[in-house]
């Protein structure tokens, strides 16, 4: 397997070295990467939490926290890959839990990061299944869970090409806690045993909280829209949030919104775009001054009190929320939004978040990432599909000329997330069996 990893680490280094130069990425935690683990609480074995991204660990939320009461006399080690996820992870658990960059699974590396980190037990989050780790872990009996398990359609055709090492790779893994019948199946087909696969349901509907108030989005609201709330009946002022949008759709989203505003009855509205990586924030701006508007850069006044946006003139500026962790602060305000990378084939970005704050969700046909969470919001009439622009447009209109059909929406998407909840207590009672009794 390390002679693999050679070769594939050979073609990717330059793409490494680009994205390191050119967006600043992967510069920091080498020392982890390459197995140098430092514990605080070395004396104490460990839960071992693998998530990629901020995604995976947003979804992995509930379940550190229920670890954390349930069994305390471990520590919880999460590692991370990306950079934005280890942000993300260490801003959320930096202060009192261990929080680490993965290291590579070169069979030498693994096994100095194994014999540092000390596990208990192994969760990866979704599909995080790596060889050298799966075996390691087996050669020192420590089970290894999959959670939150999710398997494309793609990625199952791609396994299935090399699938007597991919069966001999699960054999290692003690379960496999799908989120669907379907991927469940998928995991089946690739060769794990039919009585590991179990389905537990999303994790991150357990995540996405059904609320109708968020942290410091008064701040927010008051800096957008003055001293009046944008609830208030008599002077509402629209606000389109397109969150999560990825490369290529803030054209088309700027495109609508001209369209809108070019409508006497829409002229007011307000649009604030967050795209989903932090390296596009200067591109998204160049491209809103392009087409006209007047750009307000979220991060220029998030922490300077004495500058308010509401000298805002609705009708020549657009919001760019440039800023890490504060797009729930966006949605929570919105009157429509629209879940992004999802009129461009990218897989979309995560849609419960937005119906849980009971809002009218948008998004587009490529949320193949989603995709249960899309049949289940679409089969309950809890969010909107379109195609295209123009489809996109058509249903802009639609949701702010008829309040009751919007509100129909939000309400039925926020009730599809609330009744898919519950994926957390399977989680934990699996790994509980596992660990034996908690403290």
């Amino acid at each position: 397997m390390d002679i693999i990893y050679v070769f594939a680490a050979a073609g990717y280094s330059p793409i490494l070295l680009y994205r390191s130069v050119r967006y600043k990425r992967y510069r920091t935690g080498w020392p982890q990467r390459f197995g140098k683990i430092k514990r605080k609480h070395p004396e104490k074995k460990s839960i071992w939490l693998h998530a990629v991204s901020v995604g995976e660990i947003n979804a992995a939320r509930t379940i550190i926290d229920e670890l954390s009461k349930k069994f305390t006399r471990y520590e919880i080690l999460i590692t991370t890959t990306t950079d934005t996820g280890f942000a993300r992870a260490n801003a959320l658990y930096g202060s009192r839990l261990q929080v680490c960059y993965f290291p590579l699974d070169f069979s030498r590396i693994m096994r100095r990061a194994f014999s540092a980190i000390n596990p208990a037990v192994c969760i990866l989050m979704e599909l995080e299944v790596w060889p050298n780790l799966v075996q390691i872990a087996a050669e020192h009996s420590v089970p290894v869970i999959v959670a939150n398990g999710r398997l494309s359609e793609r990625s199952t055709r791609r396994y299935m090409k090399v699938r007597p090492f991919v069966k001999k790779m699960f054999q290692n893994v003690a379960y496999v806690l799908a989120q669907t019948e379907q991927y469940a199946q998928r995991f089946k087909q690739l060769g794990c045993s039919p009585d590991k696969v179990l389905v537990t349901g999303s994790l991150k509907y357990d995540t996405a909280q059904i609320t109708d108030k968020v942290e410091d989005a008064d701040t927010l609201a008051e800096q957008l829209f003055g001293k009046f709330s944008i609830q208030n009946s008599k002077s509402e002022i629209p606000l389109w949030v397109a969150g999560g949008t990825g490369n290529d759709e803030e054209a088309i989203i700027l495109d609508v919104y001209k369209k809108l505003k070019a409508e006497k009855e829409f002229e007011n509205i307000l649009l604030a775009i967050v795209p989903r990586k932090p390296e596009r924030f200067d591109e998204v701006a160049n491209l809103i001054k392009q087409n006209g508007f007047t750009l307000i850069r979220y991060s220029e006044i998030k922490n300077a009190p004495e500058i308010k946006l509401s000298i805002i003139n609705h009708q020549s500026s657009i919001v760019l929320g440039d800023t890490m962790g504060d797009l729930r602060k966006f949605y929570s305000l919105a009157t429509v939004i629209f879940v992004g990378r999802t009129l461009v084939p990218m897989g979309g970005s995560d849609m419960m978040e937005a119906a849980a704050l009971e809002k009218c969700t948008i998004f587009g046909p490529h949320a193949f990432n989603f995709r249960q969470t899309v049949n289940a919001l679409l089969a309950d009439n809890g969010a909107i599909l379109v195609n295209d622009a123009d489809e996109l447009y058509q249903a802009m209109h639609k949701c702010l000329t008829d309040v009751e059909y919007k509100n129909t929406i939000a309400r039925n998407g926020q009730n599809v997330i609330r009744k898919n909840q519950g994926a957390t207590e399977k989680t934990i009672a699996k790994i509980s069996s596992l660990l034996g009794n908690s403290e």
